[in-house]
């Protein structure tokens, strides 16, 4: 896919108990935060929250499968968490590319992600390239795409 400066893309997910149970069960993160409810009720969150990881997998899902699509590969990226996303928060990211770099096949895209009432809990930027898969004489190899 190509794409243009000013381009955009969002892409949202419902956050539940049973995917923050899968997201500890992958990374370990089992922080009482996000299954102890008496705890993070005397913190100044007051209730249970979902891994940080999962608004960041939220961006990397739109990233590599909508904008620019399969085959991305992140070179750098930079976050801010800037409030919580609670269990049953529907949190929506949405992607504009700012920078296109065709002779690098690269991009450099603006994100920030927003619960169902608008409240911002995550932003940041990247930068990215595609890959692709290209078969030679000697086989298969992997090689850059045009971004």
């Amino acid at each position: 896919m190509n794409i243009t400066q000013g381009q955009k893309a969002t892409r949202s997910l419902t956050v539940t108990a049973d995917k923050v149970a899968a997201y500890a069960e992958v990374t370990g993160d089992y922080n009482p935060l996000h299954f102890d409810e008496e705890f993070t009720s005397k913190t100044r969150f007051g209730r249970l929250m979902a891994q940080g990881g999962i608004a960041v997998g939220l961006i990397h899902a739109l990233v590599a499968m909508d904008m620019p699509g399969p085959g991305t590969v992140f070179i750098r990226q930079e976050w801010q968490f800037t409030a919580p996303v609670y269990i049953d928060d529907t949190i929506t990211a949405e992607a504009t590319v700012v920078d296109v770099m065709p002779e690098k096949s690269r991009a450099k895209i603006d994100f920030v992600a927003t619960t169902q009432e608008g409240i911002e809990v995550l932003s940041g930027k990247h930068t990215s390239t595609r890959q692709r898969r290209r078969t030679n004489s000697a086989g298969t190899i992997a090689s850059t795409r045009p971004i």
